[in-house]
């Protein structure tokens, strides 16, 4: 493990953090943002703060991004986790697929105020992104801005019960079972109001 390695997880442990898991072709999904809006890597360099060669690496697939990192990402380019770890678009389309994800297997990704596990991590190609969160917010002031995203989202809560913050609505409670379906370019957030951190399942389109 070289020295790098070493101190990223000593300060992922000072910071009471889980290991970051790299999303499945994380570098080849920056890329395709970077190109889609004609941005060259000095561009996307201004925009994060993350270093020229360090963004080569990743889309090269020759480094794994840190939790901050992916963090700068998010924040410097205006996207939202789950814009991030879309597959890349490819085509054509493959017909009679399935992927199958046990309970616990889907990749990680914990955030400031969430926790996604992110589901069907091995098929490529999705139309639509499951993952499933554990909402740790309390209170909407701990989101610096909206969440927002490309398409919309279908959200049903799991356990526990949430409320629902919605740029152009009130805020709404959901409960164990209730659902919702929303444009979520919307900026919206959740929070738990629950004594234990509330789970939900969403799936977005692309």
């Amino acid at each position: 493990m070289t020295a790098t390695t070493d101190q990223d997880a000593a300060l992922r442990i000072a910071a009471g953090r889980k290991p970051f898991v790299e999303p499945l072709r994380l570098g080849e999904r920056l890329k395709e943002i970077r190109l889609a809006n004609q941005w060259t890597l000095e561009d996307v360099s201004q925009r994060t703060g993350l270093a020229r060669s360090t963004l080569s690496k990743i889309e090269n697939d020759q480094t794994s991004p840190t939790f901050t990192a992916v963090q700068k990402l998010i924040n410097g380019l205006d996207i939202d986790l789950p814009q991030l770890l879309s597959p890349p678009r490819v085509q054509p389309r493959t017909m009679g697929r399935r992927d199958l994800t046990r309970r616990g297997d889907g990749e990680r990704h914990p955030t400031p105020t969430y926790e996604h596990e992110l589901l069907s991590c091995e098929l490529a190609q999705k139309r639509m992104i499951p993952f499933k969160t554990i909402v740790r917010a309390r209170d909407f002031n701990e989101f610096s801005e909206w969440v927002r995203h490309d398409g919309e989202e279908f959200l049903m809560v799991l356990d526990g019960e949430i409320r629902l913050y919605t740029e152009y609505y009130e805020p709404l409670t959901l409960a164990c079972g209730d659902s919702i379906y929303f444009d979520s370019a919307m900026g919206h957030a959740l929070v738990s109001i629950s004594n234990d951190d509330a789970v939900v399942l969403s799936v977005c389109t692309r």
